[in-house]
């Protein structure tokens, strides 16, 4: 192995482990907290969460094993049921992160009737329509054997060996991806777009009332006044930015392997599989990033979890201060026969 393989294998690893713990405590503050399991948006999350966790143990093990021994690391059976559940946990994931933001849109733009436009029925047909979508590819891939070992980056994942089928391979994967990535993508911008337009004109109606009010207090101290200014900016600048976090972490981590393939079937350009390795870790790190931008760094997963750790604290500290309190024990004298 080269040091650049040695040091992809070792990010690898590390978003392995990362993605592992931080899924985990997402799936945990769902089966802790109530309130989280009573929101509709929590389903969506669940199921994101799922995807994570199956990519996370089975698809990015066999990345690495690949990336270590360059060739395929398991039969030819477990390579397509991998490259058939990778192909599938993806474009699951992708259209989830399109319905939590249809979610919010309805939220932000609809709150009136939210309660009645998105209830958990609608939800569950949602995320019906999104296991249907996602698994009708994996399906036509897996009849016409195009799923295997792809060495350019190192994992099982769509691939034709036939050269007789490469016309109707690219079709399949143009509109594969049209229909996952780019779709998802359009949805992203569309209804984030809106929410962001709404909140804008929330805070603009806020910062009307706040100088209103600043000016009526004259007597006000100057520090509290700067303080309501910088509050003012902040609010502004807040909705921007966790917009801009949701669709700019979806195409940072998706969009290099989405061009890589379509780059590779064109011929345009030689791709060395350092890039496609690289690209395809990229991919990985959206599951290391989904729990943070959509869960833990949240209000209420945030109490969560930190209640959960407080708990553990505490029963750990119990039993320690209970066996520090135990008194030690006296051997008895044994009475001979």
């Amino acid at each position: 192995m080269s040091i650049w393989e040695v040091f992809l294998a070792f990010v690898l690893v590390v978003l392995m482990l990362v993605a592992l713990l931080a899924n985990v405590l997402v799936l945990m503050c769902f089966l802790y907290s109530a309130d989280i399991r009573k929101q509709v948006p929590g389903l969506f999350i669940l199921n994101l969460t799922f995807c994570n966790l199956l990519m996370t143990v089975l698809n990015m093990p066999l990345t690495l094993a690949g990336i270590i021994y360059k060739s395929q690391p398991a039969g030819d059976q477990i390579c397509h049921a991998v490259g058939f559940l990778e192909t599938f946990l993806t474009t699951n994931s992708m259209l989830s992160m399109a319905a939590l933001s249809i979610d919010r849109w309805i939220a932000v733009v609809f709150p009136l009737s939210y309660h009645s436009k998105m209830r958990y029925r609608d939800a569950a047909l949602i995320l019906s329509y999104t296991w249907l979508h996602s698994m009708s590819f994996p399906i036509v891939a897996a009849s016409l054997s195009w799923v295997g070992f792809h060495h350019l980056y190192a994992s099982c994942t769509l691939y034709n060996k036939r050269p007789e089928d490469r016309t109707q391979f690219v079709v399949f994967t143009v509109v594969f991806h049209t229909l996952s990535f780019l779709l998802s993508l359009l949805v992203l911008c569309f209804t984030y777009l809106k929410v962001l337009k709404v909140a804008r004109s929330h805070c603009k109606r806020i910062d009307v009332i706040t100088m209103q009010t600043l000016v009526l207090l004259v007597d006000i101290h100057p520090s509290v006044r700067e303080r309501c200014l910088e509050e003012q900016k902040r609010r502004r600048q807040r909705a921007t930015k966790k917009i801009s976090t949701f669709i700019g972490t979806f195409i940072l981590c998706f969009a290099p392997y989405v061009i890589t393939r379509l780059v590779e079937m064109s011929s345009v350009a030689h791709i060395s599989s350092h890039w496609g390795i690289v690209s395809k870790c990229l991919a990985y790190s959206k599951v290391v990033s989904d729990p943070f931008v959509y869960s833990l760094l949240r209000h209420q997963y945030k109490k969560t979890w930190q209640e959960l750790t407080n708990r553990l604290l505490k029963r750990s500290s119990i039993n320690s201060s209970a066996l520090a309190s135990e008194p030690p024990r006296q051997d008895v004298p044994q009475l001979s026969e």
